[in-house]
């Protein structure tokens, strides 16, 4: 009798799942995922309802921006409500899962909570900046009746105040945060591929290969950075593409280092000796054998670097070397209010907590995932 009476409770809670995400979680005492699950849900249903006009107003005038918020949306729905649905099966697979290395990093990194917090912060940043259309209540760079809305303090009607042009400046926070939230990803991704496949190259070749590599990246560090950045600004059209190759392609050096490194030791590894013997060539057994298993320095290496980017950028901005205006960005909205930290405080602080709050969760993410993937760590923990 018991089991069909369980199979119909499970039911139940899975059509309550289905009905509204993370409750069915809280019905079986899985506290810990409806707190994430259930509030995730409900934020998502308040968004659709208070953006409802914009929403349906999307295939009619929509912009490019109005439909990557659109697709955003619907993707966050039918995540949220699929893994809300699908978790409550684990259980039953959680036996035939196959422990890993990779299996055992998570879980530790799930054990930390300041990096769940920085990973949440992430998460919820980034997909502000993907629902910036449906959340930002004013146009970023409309300019309105300046004698009157000038300057005006934080209040109901614009949470953050507004500029000396009468700027909203949540919508402007909200909008420079997409700008530097991607060129700090976009850069990074970049200066991580080349960093990596140099130091790859590096580490396997050695000899002259790896002489000349590294006297090259002992060149480029060698040289300040900002004064580098500066400099090939200051010499192409200031611009979003220009400032992101510039910002990637400078930033590859410690990288490099880092993976020379571990490559020196895996490649007299036995499995190298082996893929050798088999008469694999060079190129399949650096991308098929020496980089996967160099990824976890890596990863933390990316973590922290989105973070420096960002502040990277915002320099460059707040010297006004950044995007052009009136392209809003949290570097030049803080370069905007540097001259009224007295009378206008809140021109220069939000967009100024936005860096620090950004670069904080990155930083947290990259300590957790440094500590869940280095073995001696977790052995201590």
């Amino acid at each position: 009798m018991h089991g069909p009476i369980r199979a119909s409770a499970m039911s139940r809670t899975r059509l309550i799942s289905l009905l509204a995400p993370g409750l069915g979680h809280l019905l079986v005492g899985r506290r810990a995922a409806a707190a994430i699950l259930l509030p995730a849900w409900l934020l998502l249903v308040i968004l659709v309802i208070g953006a409802w006009p914009r929403i349906v107003g999307v295939p009619r005038t929509g912009s490019l921006d109005d439909w990557i918020a659109l697709g955003t949306l619907a993707t966050a729905l039918l995540a949220v409500w699929g893994y809300a649905y699908y978790d409550l099966q684990r259980p039953a697979r959680a036996a035939d899962a196959a422990v890993s290395q990779w299996r055992i990093a998570m879980r530790q990194f799930r054990r930390n909570r300041l990096a769940l917090i920085g990973l949440g912060c992430i998460i919820l940043l980034y997909l502000a900046t993907l629902l910036t259309p449906f959340i930002a209540p004013y146009d970023p760079i409309a300019q309105r009746d300046i004698a009157q809305t000038s300057l005006l303090p934080p209040s109901a009607d614009h949470w953050f105040g507004t500029d000396r042009f009468g700027r909203d400046m949540l919508s402007r926070v909200l909008y420079g945060a997409r700008i530097s939230l991607a060129i700090g990803f976009i850069a990074t991704t970049i200066s991580i591929t080349v960093g990596t496949l140099l130091g790859a190259i590096a580490g396997y070749a050695g000899g002259r290969i790896d002489a000349a590599l590294m006297r090259f990246t002992d060149m480029v560090l060698a040289f300040p950075r900002l004064v580098l950045l500066i400099l090939i600004v200051a010499l192409f059209e200031q611009s979003l593409v220009v400032i992101t190759l510039v910002l990637g392609l400078t930033q590859w050096p410690t990288t490099t280092r880092i993976v020379r490194g571990d490559v020196l030791s895996l490649r007299e590894r036995e499995f190298i000796q082996a893929a050798r013997a088999l008469g694999f060539g060079h190129v399949r057994i650096v991308l098929r054998h020496l980089v996967p298993n160099v990824l976890a320095p890596v990863i933390v290496s990316a973590t922290l670097g989105i973070g420096n980017t960002i502040v990277m950028e915002a320099g460059l901005s707040f010297l006004n070397l950044g995007p052009p205006p009136p392209t809003p960005t949290w570097g030049n909205l803080v370069a905007d209010g540097k001259d009224r930290l007295l009378n206008a405080w809140w021109i220069a602080t939000f967009p100024g907590m936005a860096i620090v709050l950004v670069v904080l969760a990155f930083n947290l993410v990259g300590d957790g995932l440094r500590d869940a993937l280095d073995p001696r760590l977790r052995t201590q923990g």
